[in-house]
């Protein structure tokens, strides 16, 4: 769920708004941000999906506790400045406000709002999640999860508890970039494109791309037990996040509903499989994922009523050993 989308007025096609902040950590010498145990902190709500996949990468890796800090909004936006109209990512004032939830627990702000104010008070833009915070130059480095990701993967391996784990392997690459040139248009915008279409025409066009790409991946998990081939890479995550809330949100909520995730027969049991890996379980909160959909995105549920849904037990035997 980002707050980094609109809608063409003209032809009412959803699109997706490139992120403002894109510094990098990087272990080159002289780097401006250089990875360092506890020097950086990383801000996400359950319900958006890209900042969830920022907390696996960080759960795969075993980079969080003392590697690099992590704070969970509260699901539902709440508005974010006396005064002010605009509704955003806002923190609990206490940890026992919401289940999951934390304060801010560097300066106490009262939105993430805030923290894109403190790194520049000149900012215009929108005030997503995830935010991967630099707390020795109090600034937002990146706000761009697949960016995020990348520097996860590959600039804490001296502080982290898997170094050997490598979501982006070399010799898969190639593939990577051509399954998550599809993955990423057709799925993962996709059912946003579907979902805050105001126009017929591109909706219907949404539609159709997702489940042509949902058929896709069926057809190619029945062969191989991953995405882009036999070992688990950044293109499973990317679309586990997806997954996950397609039957509880999606379908409904954003008019995705030719065919339910557990209708798959392969699209069901890999989700299992990527759910059951390391911690990945951990990066997921139903309660947060629908009250921040259903309550949050008011325009396309103007009363906030949360439905009570399907009860999945991704926690169930899988079949994709068999690979």
């Amino acid at each position: 769920m980002s707050s980094r989308s609109s809608n063409d007025a003209t032809d009412g096609a959803f699109k997706i708004k490139e992120s403002s902040f894109r510094q990098f950590i990087s272990r080159q010498p002289g780097a401006e941000f250089p990875p360092e145990k506890g020097r950086y902190h990383l801000y996400i709500s359950y319900a958006c999906p890209w900042a969830s996949k920022c907390y696996a990468f960080m759960k795969l890796k075993g980079l969080e506790d003392d590697v690099i800090g992590l704070t969970v909004v509260k699901p539902v936006w709440e508005r974010t400045k006396e005064g002010d109209d605009h509704y955003g990512w806002v923190f609990p004032e206490t940890e026992d406000e919401v289940h999951g939830a934390q304060p801010d627990p560097l300066y106490g702000a009262r939105s993430i709002r805030a923290l894109y104010d403190l790194a520049d008070p000149n900012y215009n833009g929108r005030y997503s999640v995830p935010v991967l915070w630099d707390k020795k130059k109090k600034t937002v480095v990146n706000n761009e999860s697949s960016e995020i990701t990348k520097m996860f993967n590959d600039e804490f391996n001296d502080f982290a508890k898997h170094p050997h784990v490598n979501l982006y392997p070399p010799h898969l690459k190639s593939n990577m970039e051509q399954v998550n040139s599809w993955i990423h248009y057709s799925i993962n915008a996709g059912v946003y494109r579907c979902g805050f279409a105001t126009k017929q025409k591109p909706y219907e066009e949404a539609f159709m791309e997702l489940f042509a790409a949902l058929d896709r991946c069926e057809d190619i998990l029945s062969k191989q037990r991953y995405i882009a081939g036999s070992e688990l890479t950044e293109c499973d995550i990317r679309l586990f996040v997806t997954f996950i809330r397609f039957d509880q949100v999606y379908y409904g909520h954003f008019k995705c509903n030719k065919r339910l995730i557990q209708q798959y027969p392969n699209l069901l049991n890999y989700t299992k499989d990527i759910y059951q890996t390391g911690s990945i379980a951990d990066t997921v909160n139903m309660f947060h994922i629908k009250q921040g959909y259903y309550r949050s995105q008011q325009a396309l549920n103007p009363h906030g009523v949360v439905p009570i849904g399907l009860n999945i037990d991704f926690s169930t035997n899988h079949d994709r050993d068999r690979f």
